[in-house]
């Protein structure tokens, strides 16, 4: 195999918004993350609304609609 064709493969962390903090390997140095498994409405099973606004309400909103 050849010499320095693979990326370095390390240790990082895994954090997302809702503090879940996840140690894991990767070639990327500490990765942020929006939704993770602990606070998923998959996982977790309550609802929660993450958008707050779409592309068809920016477009109602820019044109007045």
């Amino acid at each position: 195999m050849k010499e320095k064709t693979h990326p370095k493969y390390e240790q990082t962390t895994i954090t997302c918004v809702c503090g879940e903090v996840i140690p894991t390997g990767s070639t990327k140095k500490d990765i942020k993350v929006e939704i993770c498994s602990k606070c998923h409405p998959f996982y977790t099973g309550v609802q929660r609304f993450v958008d707050a606004g779409g592309r068809v309400d920016r477009f109602k909103k820019k044109y007045g609609m």
